[in-house]
């Protein structure tokens, strides 16, 4: 298995774009992403930096950030992309956790490193290309580099606790890389363009390393703007974009969307919450096809795609697993869901990580006998097609009933009125739990308790109805623009 990417496409199409930076116009070729990656690698060994040590990141994507991951698939080192959306507190912890050797640090992110205040040796990335070796250049790569060695350790969110370190390994990136090619039918010929952060599995794995291992062109952009994204899918002739949900709602929404022709776009690549089928057939009216799919941080994370033909006509499904992806559903006695069924999503293959780094309890309580547990409930139609129910830890019981908070929110977002919703369970004297409603509106419209209580009462049980309702301007979101249920709890 060929671990080193840059040096092949370096022999192969020296000369292509690699990278493109949208902010800066800064254009780089495989040729030169390739040699500052050598440049990069043998800096590091020199300063003392060896195989499998850790190297933090508190960076927005650019090309330097590129051109170290190029070197970590030379010369086996692992990086630490570290969330610059964190408290400084938090940032402290991962760089503690994962026992950084070194970090390199963005100016933009100056001032949030040092209110972190760690005592560990810290570069400018910007610097990256201008890096002066000391002492001999002669120094060689591991020759020892294995598929099972790590190149991240991806920290996930703190829901039940402090953030978890996956680790993610060579081989599960040439695999979701191989999975993703297969499905989406990504080449050469395909370009890109990133505005999910480098803090997250998708930012890196949906897409970007893909179309870098089968030597297509990737635009970044630092933060999403709606006008300006428009405008490099259609000026720059992109082939393949991933988003959520809420993007593709803000993309339709700008000045220049019904001017716009996509002709070079295959499709939109959506992860997260459903779209509704009317923002679905907004954009197949332009010709843009849209794929919904699925995935984690520990597994893939490119584990499920529905193909765009079934956008409609399955809407909500997130399709079938991918090429080199096992998986079963299992019920909540241990059993396999055999056919049509619901069941905890279980998966096994190349793609699932080792486990959780220095965190051996997650690791035994996540893995068992190579089957990874998703904690996602996932239901299996006649037809085979998947679908989320949701998370197990958002499940709450209603007088002895499970309530499946996103069954109820698919249901609300149906009402004309409502633009987002989110439900969460909360104590009840009587029924042990029961649903509170965060809604907000579409301009111009709005909504009450009790008629929201009558749209319900005409598609939901009694007991998945929820109890209460709160009107809010917009829902709070997370890094990647998913509804932030933990901030709603707060509230």
């Amino acid at each position: 298995m060929e671990l080193d990417w840059s040096k092949k496409w370096n022999i192969y199409s020296p000369n292509k774009p690699a990278v493109v930076e949208v902010d800066t116009g800064r254009t780089f070729t495989f040729k030169k992403l390739n040699d500052y990656a050598e440049k990069i690698g043998i800096y590091l060994l020199a300063e003392g930096i060896k195989k499998g040590d850790r190297i933090g990141v508190l960076s927005a994507f650019c090309a330097e950030y590129v051109a170290l991951f190029f070197a970590a698939q030379k010369a086996g080192f692992v990086l630490v992309p570290l969330n610059y959306r964190l408290a400084p507190r938090e940032i402290a912890y991962i760089v503690s956790n994962a026992e950084c050797s070194l970090v390199f640090v963005s100016n933009e992110y100056n001032q949030l490193w040092n209110q972190a205040g760690i005592s560990l040796v810290h570069k400018p990335i910007e610097g990256l290309f201008d890096l002066q070796i000391a002492g001999t250049t002669d120094l060689k790569y591991s020759t020892h580099l294995s598929e099972d060695d790590p190149i991240f350790i991806l920290y996930t969110s703190g829901t039940t606790g402090a953030p978890k370190g996956a680790l993610y390994t060579h081989k599960m990136l040439f695999w979701n890389s191989v999975n993703t090619a297969l499905r989406l039918k990504v080449h050469s010929d395909d370009s890109t363009l990133i505005v999910t952060p480098p803090f997250h599995t998708g930012g890196w794995n949906v897409l970007l390393t893909p179309l870098l291992h089968f030597g297509g062109s990737v635009y970044l952009m630092k933060k999403f703007d709606p006008e300006m994204c428009l405008e490099v899918l259609v000026e720059r002739n992109i082939t393949l974009f991933m988003l959520v949900p809420t993007m593709v709602r803000m993309l339709a929404e700008t000045n220049k969307f019904k001017e716009a022709t996509f002709t070079h776009l295959k499709y939109f690549i959506v992860g997260g919450e459903p779209l509704p089928i009317p923002l679905i057939q907004i954009w197949a009216e332009k010709g843009v096809p849209i794929r919904q799919g699925y995935g984690l941080t520990e597994c893939g994370p490119n584990i499920t795609s529905l193909p765009e033909d079934d956008a409609i006509r399955k809407r909500g499904s997130i399709g079938f697993v991918n090429f080199y992806v096992e998986y079963k559903l299992v019920d909540g006695e241990g059993n396999t869901v055999n056919g049509k069924g619901t069941g905890e999503l279980w998966l096994k293959g190349p793609i699932v990580t080792p486990g959780f780094w220095k965190n051996d309890e997650a690791t035994r309580s996540s893995i068992s006998e190579g089957w990874f547990k998703t904690g996602d409930i996932l239901r299996r139609d006649e037809e085979g097609y998947l679908y989320v129910v949701d998370r197990i830890k958002n499940m709450y019981i209603s007088g002895g009933e499970n309530v499946y908070p996103a069954e109820v929110e698919k249901y609300i977002l149906t009402h004309e009125a409502v633009a987002e919703v989110a439900v969460i369970g909360v104590p009840d004297e009587k029924w042990g739990e029961t649903g509170k409603a965060f809604i907000s509106l579409k301009p111009g419209y709005t909504l009450d308790y009790p008629a929201l209580k009558a749209f319900c009462e005409k598609g939901l049980a009694k007991y998945k109805i929820p109890k209460h309702l709160v009107i809010l301007e917009s829902l709070p979101k997370s890094d990647t623009g998913k509804i932030d249920r933990k901030k709603l709890k707060t509230m």
